[in-house]
């Protein structure tokens, strides 16, 4: 069980573990073992660290003087391929060489041959000195105690701080005096926030990308330093936490999305932004429902007309723009064919369909039963399928379609006619091939139709 942080004054979080920054301070500098002749075909990306084509014992002899040392040479055995000789723990230690505009041995990529090794100097250090206590680093991380949310008063979270610089895992304190709020990682900040209760709580993974953390950085899962000169962990795209890379394999799936990330509404994945805006649904799906509602349920031909593509465009750039308040009104859009092509628009655009991928196999399925009940039975069992966010989304949405069909007589739009036109836009074939997947349409059109009929029953 999570140590409750407010059980204990004593408790300090130990934000700023420095154990692992002080191994990188006392890893071995770089020193270039420079070539004094003059070498035939070097590589203009090598300078004079380059050797030619010496053999390993050569190279071996000329690093035997101090820990750090490199050089590049020529292999002898396939010419045209380079390998950097680097001295550490006593041995000569080769790595194979790559250039591709930058220079890399592993998935690290450098602007210098300096930056390289001292990168390369420092991870082997650090993973040759720490290999147990980073094999340990997951173990009763700082994220179980402190978590996004639990620390939400801020007099109780400046009092369990770590105020002590002779505290071991306490602050690493800097030259510029800045105050101890200051230096929090992002992750201490955000555990001040409140949530609101009226929202559901949407479970979402992390967006992690690998990323280049300028100054020293925490760990915000663990608390340790995260080391190295660049790509030293990962950062999520959506809410901003930053973790080391084997950290971020056991982050729960609790990612909350922050605005100052998720700056578009189109084209973004729809948990993500619903819980970017603290939302039920998407603001995009309820404004432009509600403005259908208001003025179009009688339109002919609605949601089957296309409006002019350019003002659909015009709305969508809205969105994006001002999120909910976006002016959709007939003050700025007179044309109700407007509105339901960007609504059509922003389902075509999630990266994830509204059905997704992973449940459209069983969708696809549930719509070749030819006995309705047990049809129905499936469908029932396919929805359990998908991400609470979706199936919300989904729910009003047909509710909506159910609605639209209420006037079919004015606008003649059946829940056939609305499969025909949704069943492509909620419903996408994950890497099928061209004959499978138009194949699949008219079962896309059939389970829509068969949710817009039996929505009642569905939902």
């Amino acid at each position: 069980m999570a140590l409750n942080v407010f059980d204990h004054d004593e408790y300090r979080p130990p934000v700023w573990k420095s154990y692992l920054y002080q191994l990188q301070q006392e890893a071995p500098h770089p020193r270039r073992i420079t070539c004094t002749s003059e070498v035939e075909n070097r590589p203009k990306y090598y300078g004079r660290e380059f050797h030619g084509m010496i053999s390993r014992e050569e190279a071996d002899q000329l690093l035997s003087q101090a820990e750090g040392s490199y050089l590049i040479r020529e292999s002898q055995r396939q010419p045209g391929t380079y390998t950097l000789a680097l001295r550490f723990g006593n041995q000569t230690r080769n790595f194979r060489l790559y250039h591709d505009g930058k220079h890399f041995v592993g998935e690290k990529r450098f602007e210098s041959i300096h930056d390289l090794v001292t990168d390369g100097l420092i991870t082997l250090y650090i993973e040759t000195k720490a290999a147990e206590y980073i094999a340990k680093m997951t173990i009763n991380p700082i994220y179980e105690r402190v978590g996004y949310t639990t620390l939400n008063q801020e007099p109780t979270l400046k009092k369990l701080l770590p105020h002590s610089p002779e505290t071991p895992d306490g602050p690493v304190l800097v030259k510029d005096g800045r105050n101890m709020e200051e230096r929090l990682t992002s992750l201490v900040r955000r555990a001040t926030l409140r949530e609101s209760d009226m929202v559901p709580k949407y479970e979402k993974v992390h967006n992690f990308k690998v990323h280049t953390f300028r100054g020293p950085h925490w760990c915000e899962y663990c608390a340790n330093f995260m080391w190295g000169l660049i790509a030293q962990g990962v950062k999520c795209a959506d809410c901003g936490l930053n973790v080391h890379k084997q950290c971020s394999k056991v982050v729960p799936n609790d990612c909350q999305p922050d605005l100052r990330h998720v700056k578009k509404v189109y084209s973004c994945d729809l948990t993500t932004l619903v819980k970017a805006h603290n939302t039920k649904r998407p603001m995009v799906v309820d404004m432009c429902i509600q403005e259908i509602e208001a003025r179009g349920l009688q339109s002919e031909g609605l949601y089957r007309i296309s409006g002019f593509s350019e003002l659909i465009e015009d709305v969508k750039l809205a969105f994006d723009r001002d999120g909910e308040k976006a002016d959709i009104s007939s003050n700025a859009y007179e044309d109700i064919n407007i509105i339901t092509g960007a609504l059509k628009l922003y389902f075509r655009e999630l990266p994830i369909p509204l059905i997704t991928y992973d449940a459209y196999p069983r969708f696809i399925e549930t719509a070749k039963i030819t006995d309705p009940e047990k049809r129905l039975e499936s469908l029932h069992e396919a929805l359990k399928l998908l991400p609470p966010a979706h199936i919300e989304t989904l729910r009003y949405l047909m509710a909506h379609l159910k609605r639209v069909t209420d006037y079919e007589k004015e606008n003649l739009m059946s829940s056939e006619n609305l499969g025909i036109v949704f069943g492509p836009t909620l419903m996408r074939a994950p890497e099928l091939d061209a004959m499978t997947a138009l194949n699949d349409i008219r079962y896309q059109r059939l389970v829509v139709e068969t949710l817009i009929t039996n929505e009642d029953v569905l939902f």
